[in-house]
């Protein structure tokens, strides 16, 4: 069996993605992949891993885990999707780095020590991540000063976090995509993480497009797929592209960053990090970096 654990990062899809695939679960239960509601395992998990403690799991254990988690005994594939897999918000940015307790993905691992594990998550330009993550934890933005404390922005980078998460799980392949690039390439990142291919039917492509474009753009975006299928997804990637061009929300692509200290230079710096961190994991042995 194959287990694949979507980790995050936090403030990228906000459950989007296991949403879309939960929108998909029948056909894809007919593919032998399946796609447990978040409900049915992550307390169940917690618990189990509190009790572990990054021991692996016995053969009854995990059988037990399996029968709280799916109720498919022909499944052959598991998404398993909780943001806060690897730490809680307030955690993310403990020790002054990206997920400090990285190696907790192993506990992950340990839980189902029969099973084949896969690790996938989004990331995003520090530029951007830092100041959602903390409105996310302090929407009134009061205390920016804590929460930076002992945190350089410019030395935080991804394929660090990544190469933790793989030093705790030798062999494990890992998915990576940039959570800015998810409304362009949703369907591909939802057949990656499902292992199916174009012959399997998947409704929610445009899943992501709704939640930032105009409803009127929206309902144009999707009449025009409807009546000119694109031949493939670099066409389909092209008219989604020229659609935001026109009708995205200006509030829902454009952050307003209010930070003490966070003028454009250090932003314009820390998208450019960003971009050269970008290229580091698409070169990474172990590493599959969906991208347009």
């Amino acid at each position: 069996m194959q287990i694949v654990f979507h980790i995050g990062a936090h403030c990228t899809d906000a459950d989007r993605l296991v949403r879309s695939l939960l929108r998909n679960r029948e056909g894809l239960a007919r593919e032998a992949v399946s796609v447990p509601g978040p409900g049915r395992y992550r307390r169940v998990l917690s618990g189990a891993l509190q009790k572990l403690r990054g021991a692996p799991a016995s053969a009854e254990t995990q059988d037990v885990l399996l029968e709280a988690v799916i109720d498919d005994d022909q499944a052959e594939r598991v998404i398993l999707s909780n943001e806060s897999f690897i730490c809680m918000p307030a955690k993310v940015l403990e020790d002054g780095q990206l997920y400090a307790k990285a190696g907790k993905s192993a506990w992950l691992r340990n839980a189902f020590p029969g099973a084949q594990i896969e690790f996938a998550l989004a990331v995003r330009s520090i530029a951007s991540f830092i100041p959602a993550l903390y409105e996310a934890l302090d929407p009134d933005m009061t205390n920016a000063a804590a929460f930076l404390d002992g945190v350089d922005p410019l030395q935080l980078r991804w394929s660090d976090y990544v190469a933790r998460i793989q030093e705790a799980n030798p062999g494990c392949p890992v998915t990576i995509w940039c959570d800015e690039d998810s409304p362009l390439i949703w369907p591909e990142i939802m057949r990656e993480i499902a292992a199916v291919d174009a012959s399997v039917p998947l409704v929610g492509a445009l899943d992501l497009t709704r939640k930032i474009m105009e409803p009127e753009g929206h309902k144009r975006l999707r009449g025009y797929l409807r009546t000119n299928p694109p031949a493939n997804e670099n066409v389909r990637r092209r008219v989604v592209a020229a659609f935001l061009s026109k009708y995205a929300l200006d509030e829902a692509v454009e952050q307003e960053i209010n930070l003490p200290g966070w003028d454009e230079p250090l932003i314009e710096a820390l998208n450019e990090a960003y971009d050269e961190d970008s290229e580091t994991l698409s070169r990474m042995p172990g590493v599959k970096v969906i991208a347009p």
